[in-house]
């Protein structure tokens, strides 16, 4: 799962673990497993909105025999959704140099603002990669970066399950189904954009955006 903690790993073990996934010959590609962004928001260590303003290319471990390399950003933190409990102001992020390791590509010295979210190692340092929800802030929707504040965190109790092809229906109560690769053949669309996953007092979890419930065709696609 692409947001398992990492957070009492080594950067060399993590790295290796990393080549393990995706190892020579079985395809050059980083591959992750779908996750809808309120997923990513809660099982993801720290989330912050933050502007890129250097990289450089450092180690992976003080071992002079591991030839695995890094790519340090620096940032500047703008603001911090999650991770308050184990970080305060992060100035540095850090990422596989390797593509194929899932490493993360950002624009540095420019106006761009992004969405980060990672995890944190046992040092403290921000480890992120392709498989964490790493969005430019401009791209997200005004429902996203409500939620970032509120009602991600309120509902990480909530289970999203991908829908690829119907028939497809919810095991629990508390599940609700992603529909966009379904509907639109893209998983950030529509759903991923404008709805939350919310919990209600009984326990029953169902798609909101504000006080407005889920469109039709969303509801439509858990039936046989």
């Amino acid at each position: 799962m692409p947001w398992s903690p990492l957070a009492a790993l080594s950067w060399a073990l993590v790295l290796r673990l990393l080549a393990l996934l995706w190892p020579p010959g079985r395809g050059e590609a980083c591959s992750c497993a779908p996750a809808h962004p309120q997923q990513h928001f809660c099982h993801s260590a720290l989330v912050i909105r933050a502007k890129i303003s250097s990289e450089k290319v450092v180690p992976a471990s003080k071992d002079p025999a591991d030839t695995q390399k890094l790519i340090r950003y620096e940032i500047k933190q703008i603001k911090m959704f999650k991770g308050f409990e184990k970080a305060k102001d992060i100035q540095y992020v850090y990422t596989p140099f390797d593509s194929s390791l899932c490493g993360v590509k950002l624009e540095t010295n420019s106006h761009k603002q992004y969405l980060l979210t990672g995890q944190i190692l046992s040092d403290g340092k921000v480890f992120i990669h392709l498989c964490n929800y790493i969005e430019p802030w401009e791209d997200l929707s005004l429902v996203q970066k409500e939620s970032l504040n509120h009602h991600y965190h309120q509902n990480c109790g909530c289970q999203i399950t991908t829908c690829y092809a119907v028939p497809c229906t919810i095991s629990a109560p508390n599940e609700c189904l992603w529909t966009d690769w379904l509907l639109e053949r893209k998983l950030y669309g529509y759903q991923a954009q404008h709805y939350v996953c919310m919990k209600h007092v009984d326990g029953i979890c169902s798609w909101y955006r504000g006080h407005l419930h889920l469109r039709k065709e969303y509801v439509d696609i858990i039936q046989p």
